[in-house]
This record gives structure tokens, C-alpha cells and sequence, in this order.
């Protein structure tokens, strides 16, 4: 058999080869938002049958009818999603995977603020953690060598007790839970805990699932911790692992460099790397509720002294019992207490 003989033969086998291939395409929008109704369809590019189809969602089997789903996702959180689609035909099964990404039903309400009082901080503090607890601020610094846990006087920003981490350790945000100070670290892949009374530490815990440990609060249930994504974990108090995640969506985009974290009235209120500004996140679906514009109030601390590019708005505390918010930045030598005024 000559060359193009051959030649002519595996061209041939070739095209034969790839008619009888299936492609199946799983027909959705690549983004939804939650009030929306979701119809998922299945269909084979060349428009071969089908046998049928089962379909699903983060491994929630879907009730559908001639190769087609429809769903309401108003309680699906935020974010991304897969749908699968197991596929019958001539005998045989295929999986086919895609995912989707579910966004807010609406804008986030803007906010601005009222400067409300100015207290003293600590210069030096490159405030990663900021919480109040019975009358005192605790606060978590950053950088390599610097690191630590401290106990605060609000009026007077002095350092009434602190604990220094290992050099080895860039500490990041912190919150307070059942008597004990919990402390991430940035890259560590570890947090620390520590006795409130006496700072002594308790035990280690490593992260679970997030690479990076940002920003840090509770619900008075669950640890709630950022990792510098769109993703908000819950950890179990007493395992610490990360059982469960939220993604901050709003309308229109995922948010991401989520940092600092405070829960206020079954809210969370996030830092975001950079920018002055602070998020309200509903907790169940990610859903970005608020976004309070403090840039203002950066315009007040540069007033008082010049900022590098990393030296920013961080740091949240909450008084519940009087009901004041107080924020800071790296760095920054004032404390504010400000309330939030929607636009």
C-alpha cells in the first residue's frame, strides 16, 4: 500500500473516529443574581440524542424534565457554585461539570460617617485585630518582630498588658470568645490562644482549608475568619476546624482582601486591604448589605501625620453595651469613634 494510501486510510478512520464522539454542553449564564430563576439545559453539540439526564447542583440532585432543570436559588448563597450533569446515552454515562456564580439581588446601602470622639494610639501598632471587651480595647499587631497581643486603654491608648510573638510570626487579627484571646497568624498557617487574664498561650490550631489567616471575630458560636479572598470562614470553637465558608458578593462582583472583621448586631463588618472603606456582610449568604465610605475620615489622619501605602484603615472594634463603633489604621496615632449615617 503506497503512502497516500495510508495516508487516506488514517484521514478516513480519523473523521469516522470523531463523528462518533459525543460533546455535551451544559447550557446556563455564567452569572445569576439570586432573584433570578435558574434553568439549566443539556444539550449535545450535533445534536445526537440523549437518553437522559441528571442534573445537580453542589451535589443537590435537581428534579428535571426533557433534559432541563429549572430552580429557584433565592436561598443559595453567594458566589460560586457547580452544576453537574450525568449523562445517559447509547448505554453509556458521562459527567460534565460547569460552574456558575450567583451575585446579589441588589445594591449594597451607602453609608457615611459622624466623627463622634478621637482617643490616643500607639503609633508603633500595626494593627492587624482590634476588639472591645469590659472596658478595655484588645489589640493584634502585625509584622515580623513586632507581632503581639495587647490590652488597651481606650482614653488614654496606653499599653496596659502585652505578649510579644515569635519573629518567626507576623501576627493578624484577633477576637475574644469564652474567656480566651484568639490570634491568626499572616503565613504561619497557624493561630495561637491565649487566657484573656493572663495572656499565657492555651494551645496552637493550624488552618484547615484556608491558606492565609487576615482578619479574625465571632459570633459568640463560631469563629469568623478572613484568608485575604472573597471567602469568610466559620470554625468551630472547640476543634477549630473551618466548617463552612461564605463568599461576599454584590451585585456585580465577588469582593475580595477582605481583612479586620467585627460581627455588629448579626452582621459582619469587614476591612478591605486598601481602601478605606468597611463592608457589611450578611452572614448566611455573603451578600455585600452596606459599604461605609470612610474616606474622609483617612483625609482626618492625614492631618495629624503622613501614611505610607501600606499604613491603612484597619482595625474594628464594637461597644455593644453603648453602642459605639470605633475604627483605626496601621500605624495611625488616633483611634475614632464614629457613627454611620446612610446616604
Amino acid at each position: 500500500m503506497s503512502f497516500k494510501s495510508i495516508a487516506t486510510f488514517c484521514l478516513i478512520i480519523l473523521l469516522i473516529s470523531c463523528k462518533s464522539e459525543y460533546k455535551f454542553i451544559i447550557n446556563t449564564p455564567k452569572s445569576i443574581k439570586i432573584n433570578t430563576e435558574l434553568t439549566i439545559s443539556l444539550s449535545e453539540k450535533n445534536n445526537k440524542p440523549i437518553d437522559s439526564v441528571q442534573f445537580s447542583i453542589d451535589n443537590l440532585k435537581l428534579t428535571s424534565t426533557n433534559n432541563k432543570a429549572t430552580i429557584n436559588i433565592s436561598n443559595y448563597k453567594l458566589g460560586k457554585h457547580t452544576i453537574t450533569a450525568i449523562v445517559f446515552y447509547e448505554g453509556k454515562t458521562e459527567k460534565v461539570v460547569k460552574p456558575i456564580y450567583f451575585f446579589a439581588d441588589s445594591l449594597p446601602d451607602f453609608y457615611t460617617f459622624k466623627l463622634i470622639n478621637t482617643f490616643p494610639h500607639d503609633k508603633e501598632a500595626y494593627t492587624q485585630g482590634l476588639e472591645y471587651h469590659n472596658g478595655f480595647l484588645y489589640e493584634g499587631t502585625g509584622r515580623n518582630g513586632f507581632s503581639s497581643i495587647r490590652k488597651l486603654s481606650l482614653e488614654t491608648g496606653k499599653v496596659l498588658q502585652q505578649k510579644d510573638l515569635d519573629k518567626e510570626y507576623f501576627g493578624e487579627g484577633i477576637t475574644i470568645l469564652n474567656g480566651k484571646i484568639h490570634q491568626l497568624t499572616w503565613h504561619g498557617g497557624k493561630g495561637f490562644i491565649y487566657d484573656l487574664d493572663s495572656f499565657e498561650k492555651i494551645k496552637e490550631f493550624k488552618y484547615t482549608k484556608s491558606p492565609e489567616g487576615w482578619g479574625l471575630t465571632n459570633n459568640g458560636k463560631q469563629l469568623i475568619k478572613t484568608d485575604g479572598s472573597e471567602r469568610i470562614w466559620f470554625l468551630n470553637p472547640e476543634t477549630l476546624l473551618e466548617e463552612s465558608y461564605i463568599e461576599a458578593y454584590t451585585n456585580t462582583q465577588k469582593v475580595e482582601k477582605l481583612n479586620e472583621l467585627e460581627y455588629i448586631n448579626g452582621k459582619i463588618y469587614a476591612n478591605r486591604w486598601q481602601i478605606p472603606s468597611i463592608m457589611i456582610i450578611n452572614p448566611n449568604s455573603g451578600k455585600v448589605e452596606g459599604v461605609i465610605d470612610l474616606r474622609e475620615l483617612k483625609k482626618e489622619i492625614l492631618k495629624e501625620q503622613q501614611l505610607d501605602e501600606d499604613e491603612v484603615l484597619n482595625g474594628i472594634a464594637f461597644d455593644k453595651e453603648n453602642n459605639r463603633l470605633f475604627v483605626t489604621g496601621k500605624h495611625w496615632g488616633k483611634l475614632y469613634e464614629i457613627e454611620i449615617i446612610k446616604k
